[in-house]
C-alpha cells in the first residue's frame, strides 16, 4: 500500500477492473485506490470475483442507458457471452420479462440465469417471431438497429456492445437522443441507445453487492494457468466459449 491509502488494509482481498490497460497478463498491478476495484465479499471465490468485472459493467451500462425498467420485455442477443449472461442475470434481478437468443444446447443454463423465454439462434429468426420488445440488447454485436426495429415497441431503444456497420451506432444514438427531447409523436420514435460503460470505485461496489448477495454469478466456462495463456486465447476465440475464461496465476 502506498501513503495515503485509507480504504484498505494489507491482507485485503480485492477484485477489479482496469479499462484500457492491455499488453500483458501479470501476477502484480497496481492501481489507485479510487479505481474501479472493491472488496471481495465474503464466501465469493477469487476467480469468480475477478470473472465478474467486464461482463457485468458493459452489461449494467447498457441496461441503464437503455433506462430498463421493472416489467419491460427485454431481449439479450448472445445471451451466453460474458456480457450476455450478465445481462441475463441483472435485467430479471431488476424485474425485467427477458428473453434470449442462444444456441439451444444452453437454453437450460440461461433458463437458470433468468430468461423467460429462449430462442434457439441457430433454428429461429428472431425478428420474424411475434414478440415485441422496450428494449434489444445485443450483446455480441451481430445484429442491426434496422434488423431489429420491427420487434421493437413503439419508444423501443435498441443498445448494442459494438459500433455497428460503418460506426453507425453512434450517429443514431445521437440522432435517438434528440428525438427523444422532440414532441410526442418524435419521442415515441424507436432509436438507438449507445451503451457508453461507467467507470469508478462505485461501479466495483455494486458488483461486489450483487455478488455477495447472490444477485449475480458470472458464468465461468474453464479456468487456465497462466502457462496455458495461449491455449486459453485460442480457445476464447473460437468463438465456442460460454461466459468467461478464468487464469490462475
Amino acid at each position: 500500500m502506498g501513503e495515503g491509502t485509507t480504504d484498505l488494509t494489507v491482507g485485503d482481498q480485492v477484485f477489479g477492473y482496469c479499462e484500457g490497460r492491455f499488453g500483458a497478463h501479470a501476477e502484480l498491478l497496481a492501481v489507485a485506490e479510487d479505481s474501479m476495484i472493491a472488496r471481495i465479499p465474503d464466501g465469493v471465490d477469487i476467480g469468480r470475483a475477478a470473472a465478474s468485472t467486464e461482463g457485468a459493467h458493459y452489461a449494467q451500462s447498457a441496461i441503464r442507458r437503455a433506462g430498463v425498467r421493472s416489467g419491460d420485455r427485454v431481449l439479450v442477443i448472445g445471451a451466453t457471452g460474458g456480457i450476455g449472461s450478465a445481462a441475463v442475470q441483472l435485467l430479471a434481478h431488476l424485474g425485467a420479462k427477458v428473453s434470449a437468443v442462444c444456441a439451444a444446447e444452453h437454453g437450460e443454463l440461461v433458463r437458470g440465469l433468468g430468461a423467460e423465454l429462449v430462442i434457439d439462434r441457430f433454428t429461429e429468426d428472431v425478428t420474424a417471431r411475434p414478440e415485441r420488445y422496450d428494449v434489444v440488447v445485443d450483446a455480441v454485436g451481430k445484429s442491426t438497429f434496422a434488423a431489429c426495429r420491427p420487434i421493437l415497441l413503439p419508444g423501443g431503444r435498441y443498445v448494442s456492445s459494438e459500433l455497428g456497420p460503418g460506426g453507425q451506432n453512434l450517429p443514431l444514438s445521437v440522432l435517438g437522443a434528440v428525438a427523444a427531447k422532440m414532441p410526442r409523436q418524435l419521442s415515441a420514435a424507436r432509436r438507438v441507445v449507445f451503451p457508453y460503460p461507467e467507470e469508478g470505485q462505485h461501479v466495483a461496489q455494486e458488483i461486489a453487492g450483487l455478488l455477495g448477495s447472490g444477485a449475480f454469478s458470472p458464468v465461468i466456462d474453464r479456468e487456465y494457468g497462466l502457462d496455458e495463456i495461449v491455449e486459453a486465447y485460442r480457445y476464447v476465440e473460437s468463438g465456442e466459449k460460454v461466459g468467461s475464461v478464468v487464469i490462475r496465476m
